[in-house]
């Protein structure tokens, strides 16, 4: 299969960027031949505000460059990771006008709202969910804390709502969770146009020792990761149970500083991906205390592949990944108090630990790896190229009748 990966690459490197690499990278390990179109945020830095909130509505030389490239390569299906704010909508008519069918991921909630995480205040918020104009967004500047930059892409969403360009431009939404699948409906996407497919390792790391009685934490300094929720439990936790943190961003010199007066906590800062690998692969759990709805957090796969059980906030997909007493535990965010109580259980039951390892081992074999990813994402792209044939994935959301599951997958 011929297939075009079309990706608009943030200015600072993210889960995004990876998968986009990771699944060129896949099909072409399987024998598919991959296009490549990408532009990168950096050049906004010399454009002047009008032309960037113009193209983020609609990008006049993006259409014509891959309407010329669909003529001229002839893909089966072209696949969108991400086309905020450069590529824009306008890449979806170009791939219409070729005749290309188009598959777009949904790795955030950008069409429904501006800031892309539904978060507010220091929590979830919905306010623009099922409004046509996201007017709360554009009051409070959710988009880089500027009523204006809130207002362009305010504006692209309502200008492609009222040209249908969602419901008619692309024939396969992928989202990363049944959680967000859900929310993406209940925002007026299309029903049958949507199949959940996770993220996955792209390479088996291999069990990890498990012998490390700690935890880790690994991910974004910053407030909506829920950072200071976890220094607060380890007020509660001290030295039973230590915590190496892994990562950088914004509150990293403050973190730093609470880091360094808190007994068995450390910063370790940014590591190398094989480093944080084998960290977590000792640790007793690894947090994850986000106050956001996360969509399908690398980190979690990570540590489910090298058998390491998690903690997480219950919120968002973290809840439908993470199954108590499985591969794990929830907590009730933005409760200091229950995080420590779910990260001293594991820790000082070896028996119980043992079982969760297990647990998260059989969650990344079945759920998370390159080999399902890549059935699964044939099926996608075959039911949008082939008359008659359906995508299927490990879940679909409760009301579609448009896509079917293989026996293994739980469809209502």
């Amino acid at each position: 299969m011929r297939v075009l990966l079309c990706h608009n690459y943030y200015q600072q490197a993210g889960g995004e960027d990876q998968v986009f690499a990771d699944e060129g990278q896949l099909l072409e390990s399987r024998g598919n031949e991959v296009l490549r179109y990408s532009l990168h945020n950096n050049v906004i830095d010399h454009m002047g505000g009008l032309e960037v909130a113009l193209r983020t509505v609609w990008n006049r030389t993006t259409y014509r460059e891959l309407l010329n490239l669909m003529r001229r390569e002839k893909p089966d299906v072209i696949h969108f990771s991400n086309t905020f704010p450069l590529i824009s909508p306008a890449a979806y008519y170009a791939a219409r006008e070729a005749g290309v069918p188009v598959v777009q991921t949904l790795h955030n909630y950008r069409l429904m709202c501006p800031d892309a995480g539904f978060y507010r205040d220091g929590a979830p918020c919905e306010d623009c969910l099922k409004r046509i104009v996201p007017w709360p967004a554009v009051l409070h500047g959710c988009y880089r804390s500027s009523r204006s930059a809130s207002g362009v892409v305010a504006t692209m969403t309502l200008v492609h709502k009222l040209l249908g360009t969602w419901q008619r431009c692309v024939d396969r939404y992928i989202t990363l969770s049944r959680f967000s699948a859900e929310k993406f409906v209940a925002g007026g996407l299309p029903t049958g146009k949507i199949v959940v497919k996770p993220n996955f390792i792209w390479t088996d790391p291999g069990t990890g020792a498990g012998l490390g009685n700690y935890a880790v934490s690994v991910g974004r300094l910053a407030k909506e990761k829920g950072i200071a929720n976890l220094l607060d439990a380890w007020e509660r936790i001290g030295t039973k149970v230590p915590l190496k943190i892994i990562g950088v961003g914004p509150m990293q010199e403050e973190i730093e500083k609470r880091a360094a007066g808190l007994p068995g906590v450390e910063w370790l800062g940014r590591k190398k991906l094989d480093e944080v690998m084998r960290i977590v692969g000792d640790a007793a759990c690894l947090v994850q205390p986000s106050g956001l709805y996360e969509n399908c957090p690398k980190t979690l796969l990570e540590a489910f592949a090298v058998g390491t059980p998690v903690v997480a906030s219950r919120l968002g997909a973290l809840e439908e990944m993470v199954s108590d007493g499985v591969n794990g535990l929830g907590f009730s965010p933005r409760d200091p108090d229950d995080l420590a109580e779910k990260v001293c259980r594991i820790a000082d039951d070896p028996k119980f630990r043992a079982e969760l390892r297990t647990g998260a081992r059989q969650s990344y074999e079945s759920l998370y790896t390159a080999d399902r990813n890549y059935e699964l994402l044939m099926s996608i792209y075959a039911s949008v190229c082939e008359p008659g044939a359906v995508a299927y994935s490990t879940d679909v959301v409760e009301a579609s009748e448009a896509v079917a599951a293989p026996p293994m997958a739980d469809v209502s």
